[in-house]
């Protein structure tokens, strides 16, 4: 299915004030709805190599998917699981991205120990599939509200879920940064996957933690009532927003804005249609 004109994508990624080099990567095809951001971590310039790879496998990957040329689509249609077909895809791509991932770190001395967040969504048929490790977000902003989609794989986040931390207090902490699980660590991951029903006029956020480490829910919440209309202008208030705060991180920004329906198409000459639009 082409979305080109259904689907608005923005994105902008920054260095920061502090960091010397930027190790968040960030991808989007808006013909095919696929919106990938991953923040790098580990030594020397490793957390780069880390988000640059996965990211690149995941849109290989699901470019391909939706395409029609991928070899995933057949064991997806094997996992015993009831996701849609599209999320086990989507699930899928990371793992294999995991297994990348994780053999250069372990053959590739100066990789070592390398690993990455990441948030892989798939927008097709009127919904979104979306996968994530780590404390890298998505949001959605739907009827003038800001609501939280996924939920990070972080010590604090733990805290908060056993009732020891109130959100506010683990915005304070010194271990907020600390992730319970990253992409290329381990040989296996548990990725989270999760699938949305789509409405026109919702704005969604995919963000790493530099924005949402420096700028409250609160916050990003009044800049997308100010600002939902200019999807271009609200990208970079968001970044802006995160360095006049300190920037202490690299900051990363996609926004998705729905613009009309995506059904999956009908028959051949709906297909037809959709490819040339």
């Amino acid at each position: 299915m082409n979305l080109k004109g259904k689907l608005q994508i923005v994105s902008r990624t920054d260095v920061g004030q502090v960091r010397d080099h930027n190790e968040d990567y960030i991808s989007e095809n808006d013909r095919f709805g696929v919106v990938v951001l991953a923040d790098g971590m580990g030594g020397l310039n490793a957390g780069e190599v880390a988000s640059s790879m996965s990211v690149h496998l995941l849109m290989d990957e699901l470019v391909a998917y939706c395409a029609g040329d991928s070899l995933l689509e057949a064991e997806a249609q094997g996992a015993g699981d009831d996701l849609p077909l599209a999320a086990k895809v989507v699930r899928l791509a990371v793992e294999k991205a995991n297994d990348a991932v994780f053999h250069v770190s372990q053959t590739q001395p100066q990789c070592r120990g390398m690993g990455t967040t990441i948030v892989a969504s798939l927008f097709y048929n009127n919904r979104v599939s979306v996968a994530h490790i780590g404390d890298s977000r998505m949001y959605r902003y739907r009827n003038e509200t800001l609501e939280q989609m996924t939920k990070d794989h972080s010590f604090v986040q733990e805290l908060i879920d056993k009732g020891l931390f109130t959100k506010e207090e683990a915005r304070d902490s010194s271990r907020k940064n600390v992730v319970t699980r990253a992409l290329g660590v381990a040989p296996y991951v548990e990725v989270e996957v999760h699938e949305y029903p789509v409405e026109v006029n919702d704005i969604y956020l995919i963000c790493s933690d530099g924005l949402t480490d420096l700028v409250t829910d609160r916050d990003i919440e009044r800049s997308f009532h100010e600002l939902h209309a200019d999807l271009e202008q609200l990208a970079s208030h968001l970044i802006n927003l995160a360095n006049a705060s300190g920037g202490k991180d690299n900051i990363s920004v996609m926004l998705v804005s729905v613009l009309r329906p995506f059904p999956s198409e009908g028959g051949l000459l709906d297909r037809i249609a959709n490819w040339f639009e």
